[in-house]
This record gives C-alpha cells, sequence and structure tokens, in this order.
C-alpha cells in the first residue's frame, strides 16, 4: 500500500479510510458497539465473563477501572517522525483502528476482499474471534514533550522516575514516547491489537519493547476471587474497585482542581506507572512457610492479615512485623497514598542459567505519581520482598482522558489547541 504521507498517489484504502465501507469481519454480536459510549466506571459484571465488547467512547479511558481481563499485550513506542501533522493523523487512525477492534470488527477493509496487489488492511488472526472485553489504553511519556512543540504541555505530575534502592533497570525495557496497553480475555486479540497498531504506525512509530502478560495479579471488581501472583500470594485484596467512584475521583482520575496551567488537558486522565519485576522464584520456593508469610503480613491460604480469620478482614499493621510488605505499603504508612493496580504476571523463558525469567508486570494508575507511587515505593526499600525481586523495567506515562464520541480521537486534548 503506497505511503501518502510521502506525497505519493493515495491507494484505494487510504482514500476511503480505515473506518470507510469496512467489512465487519468477525463482529460477533458486537456490531453496534461501536457507538456505545460508557457511562460510570463501566463495571458490568454481567458481561465480565461473556466476551463481549466494551464500550471504546467514555470520559474516562477503558482499560483502568474496567474489570481486568485475564491477558496483557503491553508496548511502548518511540516516535520517528518530527512531521507533527503526520503524527497527529497516525493518532486519528489510531483511535479508529481501536473503535473497530475493541468491537470485534477487522481494521479498514478487513483481512480479505479488498485489492488483491495490496497488503490487507487487517492481518487476520483474530477473525471469528469475540471482542473478549478488549480495552486500549493508550499513553504518553516524559520523552514526547521533548516533541512536537510540547514541552510546555508537560504536566508537573508527569515527572521522572528517581532511582529506587534496588533498582537494576533495562534501558531496552524501559521509557518509551508512548504506550498502548492492551488487556483481553484471549490473548490472541490482545496481540492482534497490539499488532495492527504498530503496523498502522510503520515509518511514524517503532515499538521500543513489549510485554505479554497473564493470571491478572489484581482485581477492580471485589466480588471475583482475588487472584494470586506467582509467589502464591492473593495480591490487591485492598485495590480499588471500579464501582468506587468516590475513591476513583480521589485516587485515580486528574480533575480541574488536580491540574498546572500545563496540564488542563489531562482532566479526566490519570497517571501510569509501569515496572517489570523479575521474582527469584527458585530461591522463593525454598523459603519456608512462616518466613514467606512474616515477609507479605498475610497467611498464604486464605490471604488473612496476621492476628485475623478473613482475608478481607481490616488488617492490624501493629501485629505483623515491622517491615511486612502489608505494612509498608498500606495507605496509613504513606499518608493515605493508594493506588489502582492491574498488573499481570509474566514468564519469558529462561535466563541461560537455567533459571524462569518471570515475575510481575507492574502496572498502577493514580492521580499524581509523586503522592503516589513515589512514597510507596521509597516507603518499601526496607521490605524484605527485596531480597526475592528485583525492578529491571521501568516506565510512567500521562494517560489523557477518554474519547467522547464518533468525532473525537486519542490524544485532542494534547495536540488541538481548541482544546
Amino acid at each position: 500500500m503506497t505511503d501518502t504521507s510521502s506525497g505519493s498517489t493515495p491507494s484505494r484504502r487510504s482514500l476511503i479510510g480505515w473506518g470507510g465501507a469496512g467489512l465487519a469481519l468477525g463482529a460477533a454480536a458486537a456490531g453496534g458497539a461501536v457507538a456505545m459510549t460508557r457511562t460510570g466506571n463501566d463495571v458490568d459484571p454481567a458481561g465480565a465473563e461473556s466476551g463481549a465488547a466494551i464500550a471504546f467512547h467514555g470520559a474516562n479511558q477503558a482499560g483502568i477501572a474496567t474489570p481486568v481481563q485475564d491477558r496483557l499485550h503491553f508496548a511502548a513506542f518511540d516516535v520517528k517522525t518530527d512531521d507533527r501533522a503526520a503524527f497527529v493523523q497516525l493518532l486519528k487512525d489510531w483511535t479508529e483502528a481501536a473503535r473497530r477492534v475493541t468491537a470485534g470488527q477487522a481494521v479498514g477493509e478487513g483481512a480479505y476482499g479488498g485489492l488483491a496487489e495490496a497488503p490487507p488492511d487487517d492481518t487476520g488472526e483474530a477473525l471469528g474471534l469475540k471482542p473478549s472485553r478488549l480495552t486500549l489504553t493508550i499513553g504518553f511519556g516524559p520523552s514526547l514533550f521533548e516533541k512536537f512543540d510540547l514541552v510546555g504541555r508537560r504536566p508537573e505530575a508527569l515527572v521522572d522516575l528517581p532511582k529506587f534502592s534496588g533498582d537494576n533497570l533495562d534501558k531496552n525495557r524501559s521509557g518509551g514516547d508512548l504506550c498502548i496497553q492492551a488487556c483481553a480475555d484471549d490473548p490472541q486479540v490482545a496481540v492482534h491489537a497490539i499488532r495492527n497498531l504498530a503496523r498502522i504506525g510503520f515509518g511514524k512509530v517503532v515499538m521500543r519493547w513489549s510485554q505479554l502478560g497473564f493470571g491478572k495479579t489484581s482485581s477492580t471488581t471485589p466480588e471475583a476471587q482475588t487472584p494470586r501472583n506467582l509467589m502464591g500470594f492473593k495480591d490487591g485484596t485492598r485495590n480499588i474497585a471500579g464501582t468506587e467512584t468516590d475513591r476513583l475521583k480521589k485516587f485515580v482520575w486528574v480533575d480541574e482542581k488536580g491540574v498546572d496551567e500545563n496540564s488542563a488537558w489531562m482532566t479526566g486522565g490519570s497517571y501510569l506507572v509501569a515496572r517489570r519485576i523479575r521474582m527469584n522464584v527458585e530461591t522463593w520456593d525454598r523459603t519456608p512457610l512462616q518466613e514467606q508469610e512474616d515477609i507479605f503480613g498475610r497467611d498464604k491460604g486464605e490471604g488473612a492479615p496476621v492476628g485475623k480469620a478473613k482475608e478481607r478482614d481490616e488488617p492490624f499493621l501493629k501485629a505483623m512485623k515491622p517491615d511486612a510488605h502489608v505494612r509498608l505499603a498500606h495507605p496509613d504508612s504513606n499518608d493515605g497514598a493508594t493506588l489502582l493496580r492491574r498488573g499481570y504476571s509474566f514468564t519469558d523463558g529462561t535466563d541461560g542459567l537455567g533459571r524462569l525469567d518471570a515475575g510481575l508486570f507492574f502496572l498502577a494508575y493514580q492521580r499524581d505519581v509523586r503522592t503516589g507511587f513515589i512514597p510507596v515505593q521509597r516507603n518499601l526499600a526496607i521490605d524484605p520482598l527485596n531480597e526475592y525481586i528485583q525492578h529491571v523495567g521501568s516506565a510512567v506515562f500521562a494517560i489523557p482522558p477518554g474519547v467522547r464520541d464518533k468525532d473525537d480521537w486519542w490524544g485532542r486534548t494534547l495536540f488541538s489547541k481548541e482544546a
């Protein structure tokens, strides 16, 4: 297909546009979902297990307070074009593609039936699959604001993360001008979405790093069973629920009271910290049960805090060891700092020394990184869990507000002077 950004003759597909006259392939009962708009926090327990579509439009982006799906494909990109108009057009093209794939539809004219002489608009591996509650969430990294005359619009809350005790960060698994978080109940649906956005962005962006995840380690639906991490402990017991409007407003969403002169465009957005945390599972597996429970501050079976009987019993922090993980991470130990977590487990083969390259891909949303992740992570410096884990990848992103309707697009509030 001809690249029209270079001034060449446009193809039939580029004239039609991503959303025009396309074949609604694989819609699977989601045909009307493109026009759906989320209200409130889009928590639909009935649809959580059905494979149905989650509405793309809304005041906030889906994939944050949305019920956590089973699979993740997270990708960070670097921008390779210095043409602002071309980049804005890419964001618009990405938005249209995201509308379609989250509804279970193919991108553009689909994987077949178009011009035989041109590559298909859709790679085709999601044909016939349900939407699987796919959500796509975009974020902008600090480095993006050094491009396109955006320095003056970088929010004060989007700080570069400091070096924390024990960090051993791989620059090839860190940073990025922008990110796309794809969550779905079918891994092929999530991978299909990232693959097609990368294809659409060819020549303008390049993937910097990516991470596949499985086994969600936190839940935004408290009525569901709390998931376990690869250390075998329940994770996210006290996580913010998607139905807790007041807590979301206080700790997650940016509103007009929480913006500075550079960041009014972030109203309705949030901030994301992503950390790839390697677990030394072989060492952990040889650690006595009592020591494991003391490290976390919860029992391994029920997940109850020390001295309590049930998982959701209010923890008595002073009954735990002073350096217990739960105690150190608790809001009462961090001036009330609270994060919304959407992490996933990962296993990426072995490290060449016979050990699993496994761990937690930590994702945390918050209203302000300076009062959220940073103080909590600093407080965890004395956590004995650090003997078994190492942070090897890191990134922070500004998550813009949601796409309101069919005429809106990802990043409009940042890039449009009228916003």
